[in-house]
């Protein structure tokens, strides 16, 4: 909204820095965090008032989690509301792939709003059916999908690129679709599986986030991904306006979920912040970097699947309880060593999956 300030530029005053995607970055990170921090006590007490006994906590789980119950959930609210409101002020909004990332977040947030209104309504930790909300996630990450192969330069339309091999494009033809599908789904529901603990999920996101907005800005400048040798995707230099918003409006939401927290952020938050991860990927074609810088939620769905399989065909369970992060907790880790843990993991993970942009 702000950009339009650079109509009354003449290219050498103050006006001019808002033509700057790093000025208009700043921005938004700066007015996500302060939404953050004024909005955060005040809808946390909303949500305790509607809430009454807060999360359902699941009986099987770590005893330690029973400490929990009555915390409300629905934080990513918070977050959702920050970056929204950053990305609509500071970002460019005529880019289409900032729609585009702005309508997958929304639509899985409404997905995981649902959710969580059915578990605290009914106090129960079974919410929208699973089938149905794989369903409703698929739609949405079709149309985006489609989206994003029609914004994309011909040249790189329904195909996959590859880390590493500069030159090697896979035309994936009418399958990019149901590929690039998969990856906002799965990076979707990955997220939603790592949302265990107080903070596991949201500093992993924000480390994955502020990677893939790197990725977004150098393959979104000409000159910057013919120096790195990355494929060109004009436009998505704008998904940096969002990822900063999220990256600000995810430590404003970490000041509140650190242990022990406040308010849990739910698959309202889950579900959104995953879906976008995997919406930036694909527009900036950089799907299998996701699952490098994504690591730590691959490994966490991971272990929910091989669970499952493992305990159908034999009856036993490979881990002590699934996504790994309960296993961790069964073997008698504290909470927050395994929050930390695994936030260093992110961390290096996502210096692996930027150092692809120049191992050409």
């Amino acid at each position: 909204m702000l950009y339009w300030l650079t109509a009354l530029s003449d290219g050498g005053d103050f006006f001019n820095l808002f033509r700057y995607i790093t000025f208009r970055a700043g921005g938004a990170f700066m007015t996500a965090l302060i939404f953050g921090f004024l909005f955060g006590r005040p809808l946390i007490n909303v949500l305790r008032r509607r809430q009454g006994k807060g999360q359902p906590i699941r009986d099987d789980g770590p005893a330690g989690h029973l400490a929990k119950a009555g915390t409300p959930t629905m934080g990513g609210l918070l977050i959702v509301g920050a970056l929204v409101t950053s990305t609509l002020l500071w970002a460019r909004l005529s880019n289409p792939y900032v729609w585009l990332v702005l309508f997958v977040t929304l639509s899985f947030a409404l997905i995981g709003f649902a959710d969580d209104y059915a578990k605290v309504s009914k106090q129960t930790t079974a919410g929208v059916s699973g089938k149905l909300r794989l369903l409703l996630g698929f739609v949405i990450a079709a149309i985006a999908a489609v989206w994003a192969t029609h914004f994309h330069p011909p040249a790189l339309q329904m195909q996959l690129a590859f880390p590493i091999f500069k030159d090697t494009l896979l035309n994936l033809g009418f399958l990019f679709v149901p590929f690039a599908m998969i990856v906002i789904v799965g990076s979707a529901n990955a997220v939603n599986l790592t949302d265990g603990l107080d903070g596991l999920a949201i500093m992993p996101v924000m480390i994955a986030a502020a990677a893939l907005g790197i990725i977004a800005y150098m393959v979104g400048r000409v000159d910057f991904s013919d120096y790195l040798d990355v494929h060109y995707v004009p436009g998505t230099g704008e998904i940096t306006i969002f990822v900063a918003g999220l990256v600000g409006g995810g430590l404003g939401f970490l000041w509140y979920n650190a242990p022990p927290a406040a308010v849990f952020m739910g698959d309202t938050g889950s579900l959104a912040l995953g879906g976008a991860l995997g919406a930036i990927a694909v527009a900036t074609k950089h799907e299998i970097v996701l699952a490098i810088i994504g690591g730590l939620f691959v490994v966490e769905a991971l272990s929910v699947i091989i669970q499952v399989l493992y305990f159908k065909r034999t009856g036993k369970r490979v881990f002590l309880m699934a996504p790994i992060h309960h296993h961790y907790e069964k073997k008698g880790w504290a909470e927050s060593t395994i929050v930390i843990r695994f936030w260093i993991i992110s961390l290096i993970l996502a210096m692996i999956g930027l150092a692809t942009l120049k191992l050409r």
